[in-house]
């Protein structure tokens, strides 16, 4: 991949914020003879829109959009207004699911959100189907997603999605694994969906997923 010594920031900030930000005017040039490459394959550079966009060549040095060289390579960006700083790969500090997305599903009802006497406040329950599926909306923010899920009884198949139907993790939680941490790669994911599938015996059976304890990074 072509050597970058810096990166240029694309995210469309309005003329307001540029105005009172400490910016320096510059002379640079679009450099459409540079081309990326990603373990050995080209790979075109698109912004947050699906358009192209040229890598800048200035005082010697290449830029990249930082947006479009993280899409290209798998890794998470997302950019904080409160510290101005763009961020790679996972959060130094983890992001409760349900802090992102309102679950319709959810459960909040105390008698039916603790697991092993602990209160997790709002999860997902299900003693009834027997299997079904929800969805998470990381909406491409985040690297990493730590879906934390306990077995009901009976071993609870479980597997996680892209919108494309790709498979990105399955796993299988047993009432012995307690309440298990499955780790999933969910880089560049603007949506994944959870399968979930058990045994059904008169609701002795199912699943406990706490969205309070499960997060992004």
């Amino acid at each position: 991949m072509v050597s970058v010594m810096g990166l240029s920031v694309l995210f469309g900030a309005g003329a307001g914020v540029y105005a009172g930000a400490n910016l320096e005017e510059i002379k640079a040039y679009l450099n459409n003879d540079i081309k990326v490459k990603v373990n050995g394959q080209t790979v075109q550079l698109l912004d947050e829109q699906g358009s192209v966009v040229t890598p800048i060549t200035y005082d010697g040095s290449t830029y990249l959009p930082a947006r479009a060289i993280a899409s290209a390579l798998n890794v998470a960006v997302d950019y904080d207004a409160a510290t101005n700083s763009v961020l790679f790969g996972e959060k130094v500090d983890g992001v409760p699911v349900n802090a992102v997305q309102t679950f319709s599903s959810a459960i909040k009802d105390p008698g039916l959100t603790k697991y092993k006497n602990k209160d997790y406040q709002e999860v997902i329950r299900d003693t009834i189907n027997n299997g079904s599926n929800f969805s998470l909306y990381p909406k491409e923010k985040y690297q990493t997603l730590y879906l934390q899920a306990a077995a009901l009884g009976a071993d609870v198949q479980l597997k996680v999605e892209d919108d494309n139907g790709r498979l990105l993790k399955q796993d299988t939680i047993t009432a012995a694994d307690g309440l298990k941490t499955i780790e999933v790669n969910i880089s560049g994911q603007e949506r994944v969906v959870v399968f979930y599938k058990y045994e059904n015996r008169q609701g002795l059976n199912g699943i406990f997923v706490p969205l309070t304890t499960s997060y992004y990074k």
